[in-house]
């Protein structure tokens, strides 16, 4: 079968929210759509949206979606003409498009060749040289000697970045600042990118200290044409995996942005390419930019895009795909406003990062209530309410677009669109994500790859909670409490009911990570009162302020609250395991507050102290034991590796110590919670 054999059958071999964006486009081209799944995607959004599915294999991936067999088979049963990858998994997998090409199925991508050219990164630097595209300082040869790429990471100079061969995504990657840390490092990157890519080869390149991630969005048919579709911003970034992007990239000028244009096309015609692309570059402050690596796919970051230049990339891909010529020219394609992406994770940001699981009880966005335009805001997402958080793929849950005239714009709506998001049963970085957004630096375009390093101060600072916080924060936990009491009966009450007079509460609120402080640090919020009538009023005495005060419930988690006259909207609910629902969360656009919420008029039973244990953090499989049984370690240092989610975690000695046992072996799977040593701390 050609390349410009039509199809009316696709089968997207993919997950998440990227299968389901590509079979919604699919189905408005009217074709039909065929989802392939996982066991542990039986029950997963992409499968109950598509036209069929078909099961591949057992949870982990490559036992499912890594397995080309299993996938050129589902095509073969399902009729499917063609085949989406998505990103990830098979996306840049060369030897899939040649298995496709083989069984007369058509790839939605590049040639195998293209894909082959891009995927070794050291071969790739070379042909973009002879393309005449700039290139970063670095070493891509073939010699992979441990004590050979030391050397040349000290000819290069510290910092270095070390990178897969065969990699991307931020898997096998670490800055490596000084020649004391290479080894480790190397070590490092040479496990996840077995892992990740079965391959262990290393590239070096100068890591330049404040650049910034630029990508030019390519496209090429397969009749010669080529064209760009502008840029994106991508340098906020951590562990060298994007958080928020935006298009197009501030401070451009009209000249730069041709130029990087041109450069991109020009590499992408170098190999022979055809459809969506990414040439990825780095900007220096002065406005030299260097070629990084070409993802032969499309990409997470892509929507930002459509929304500057109203395309929808993925109607491209299926088009040229079927052998059409490109929809428009170079000169045919505009921008027009600004957009901003954010990627939402299942993750805590306050637990570095660790990827979260369970159950999602809620997953929505009042757009109406925030007074949201829906042409200005789309949410990509996978997951539902009742969708089910595993450990065993990447944990993105969703992509939240949003679009405004310009940047100023479009960041007050990304962050109305925030506060909307009503995420709950899983952690995830929806708050960290407004720190962002908000954050002095980021709203002053002040952007480098480094930015959340840079800043990690004021994003992670303690914070400073005003009167009107814990006022709010006392005034939802106790709305809760009255409305969980069903009973008329005074003695089953919780609002503070007297007989013949007002009645009175007494409230302690601190910050969550301090719950189990001395009393100093909470705040003590004393609330008078009658809830007999609906539009009665309370006083709450902070300290030595005394406000008027009133909650108004609205649909779903949003209440008003109205202090002294103020009236906000916002969401406010209760969360915590089982009955000890005890943390008010508030999210409005100014941000998101957490305080631990306690009765200290009731009978206080006292707090338990925190238990201090090594146990895992998240599901995940032990990667490597880093001491041996009854070694004497000190406190910070590096005891085991686990991983999850694709990435690796270190397990650090909590004091010094010895480690008496160890649970676990390299390659067993761990539950969150599994106690993964006995430690013995000095006394």
């Amino acid at each position: 079968m050609s390349r410009s054999t039509p199809f009316d059958t696709l089968l997207v071999a993919n997950r998440g929210e990227i299968a389901c964006r590509v079979m919604r486009t699919a189905r408005a081209m009217g074709l039909r759509t065929v989802a392939v799944y996982s066991d542990a995607d039986a029950n997963a959004r992409h499968v109950r949206e598509a036209d069929e599915a078909i099961r591949l294999g057992p949870a982990a991936a490559r036992e499912s979606y890594l397995k080309v067999e299993a996938v050129v088979e589902a095509a073969k049963r399902s009729g499917a003409g063609a085949i989406h990858p998505g990103y990830g998994f098979l996306s840049e997998n060369g030897a899939f498009v040649e298995a496709l090409d083989a069984a007369g199925i058509v790839f939605v991508g590049p040639p195998a060749s293209a894909i082959a050219a891009m995927g070794d990164k050291s071969a790739a630097k070379a042909r973009m040289a002879n393309a005449g595209v700039p290139l970063v300082p670095g070493y891509h040869g073939d010699d992979q000697d441990d004590a050979l790429l030391r050397a040349e990471a000290d000819k290069i100079g510290y910092p270095v970045l070390l990178k897969a061969s065969a990699g991307g995504g931020g898997k096998g990657m670490r800055v490596v600042e000084s020649g004391e840390g290479f080894q480790a490092a190397l070590d490092g990157c040479r496990r996840e990118s077995q892992a990740a890519f079965g391959d262990q080869r290393m590239l070096i390149e100068k890591y330049l200290t404040q650049p910034r991630h630029v990508e030019v969005q390519v496209f090429c048919d397969s009749h010669g044409a080529g064209v760009y579709l502008f840029e994106r911003d991508c340098s906020v970034q951590r562990r060298h995996q994007k958080v928020l992007e935006e298009a197009p990239a501030p401070g451009m000028s009209e000249g730069l942005r041709r130029e990087m244009g041109e450069a991109a096309v020009r590499a992408a015609k170098e190999i022979g390419y055809v459809g969506a692309g990414t040439v990825e570059f780095l900007l220096d402050a002065d406005g030299s930019f260097y070629f990084m690596e070409m993802n032969t796919r499309l990409q997470v970051e892509h929507p930002v895009t459509e929304m500057i230049t109203g395309q929808d990339l993925v109607e491209w891909q299926l088009r040229v795909a079927m052998g059409e010529e490109l929809p428009l020219a170079q000169n045919e394609l505009t921008i027009t406003g600004h957009s901003f992406e954010a990627r939402l994770y299942a993750e805590d940001p306050e637990q570095d990062f660790l990827p979260a699981t369970g159950t999602l009880t809620r997953f929505a966005m009042d757009l109406e209530g925030a007074e949201l335009d829906p042409a200005r805001v789309r949410l990509d997402s996978g997951v539902a309410t009742g969708d089910a958080v595993s450990m065993h793929y990447d944990p993105m849950l969703a992509k939240l677009i949003v679009h405004g005239n310009d940047r100023a714009q479009a960041l007050a709506t990304l962050n109305r669109a925030l506060a909307a998001l009503d995420v709950q049963g899983v952690v995830t970085n929806r708050a960290f994500l407004q720190r962002l957004a908000t954050h002095p630096a980021f709203q002053a375009c002040e952007l480098d790859t480094r930015f959340i390093e840079k800043n990690e101060a004021t994003l992670f600072a303690p914070k400073q909670y005003s009167t009107e916080e814990y006022a709010g924060a006392a005034l939802v936990g106790l709305h809760q409490l009255a409305r969980e009491c069903e009973s008329d009966s005074p003695w089953d009450r919780h609002d503070g009911f007297r007989l013949n007079a007002p009645h009175t509460i007494r409230i302690a609120l601190c910050d969550p990570a301090h719950a189990q402080d001395d009393d100093d640090s909470e705040a003590v919020v004393v609330v008078e009162g009658t809830r007999e009538r609906e539009d009665a009023a309370w006083h709450l005495t902070i300290g030595s302020e005394t406000l008027t005060a009133r909650l108004d419930s609205l649909e779903g988690d949003a209440v008003a609250i109205t202090l002294d006259g103020h009236r906000r909207r916002l969401q406010a609910r209760l969360v915590g395991e089982g009955s000890e629902r005890n943390v008010v969360v508030i999210v409005d656009p100014r941000g998101e507050t957490r305080l631990f919420w306690r009765r200290i008029d009731a009978i206080d039973h006292g707090r338990q102290e925190a238990e201090s244990t090594l146990t895992a953090p998240m599901h995940g499989t032990v990667v490597a034991l880093l001491v041996e049984p009854g070694a004497r370690v000190e406190k910070g240092m590096p005891l085991m590796v686990m991983e999850a989610m694709k990435m690796e975690h270190t397990m650090a000695a909590p004091a010094d110590g010895h480690v008496a046992s160890f649970h676990f072996q390299a390659g067993d799977t761990v539950g969150q919670g599994d106690v993964l040593l006995e430690f013995a701390a000095d006394d």
